[in-house]
């Protein structure tokens, strides 16, 4: 009879631990990086928004961000070093809107971003962060 009601007291010790170390410990989260407001030629409004989903950077145009009427527009990133990297295009089949990217593992920081034409090669706008947006080190490790 003693075991029984001791193994119940450990069960009832377990779940005790469990609930408190769940309220104690809080969900990883990170702010959100917001850009500043896009400007160029052909885009004036908007921002990008950086957030980590899932462990991965995703960059995302806020819901005033004007759809540039040009031939051929792409997200084109921009790091500290000025390296530039081209990536998806803005628009897709049947008018449709590319507003989020998966930013690439070999991105290694983000300066800026800039809505890119790729027919005629010209900066349709662009859109700078504060400071570079690290997408490795401490901030954003993973276990």
């Amino acid at each position: 009879m003693q075991t029984r009601s001791w193994i119940q007291a450990v069960r009832v010790l377990v779940v005790v631990g469990v609930i408190g170390v769940t309220a104690v410990v809080p969900a990883v989260t990170f702010a959100a990086d917001v850009s500043s407001e896009f400007s160029g030629h052909h885009v004036n409004a908007g921002t990008v928004t950086h957030e980590v989903k899932g462990g991965k950077h995703v960059l995302t145009l806020s819901k005033d961000f004007p759809v540039p009427e040009a031939p051929d527009p792409h997200w084109r990133l921009v790091d500290s070093k000025g390296n530039v990297f081209l990536l998806d295009r803005v628009k897709i089949r049947d008018d449709k809107i590319n507003t989020s990217i998966t930013v690439p593992s070999y991105i290694k920081d983000i300066a800026k971003v800039e809505i890119w034409c790729a027919f005629v090669e010209v900066v349709l706008g662009e859109a700078s962060f504060t400071k570079p947006i690290a997408l490795r080190g401490p901030r954003y490790a993973t276990k």
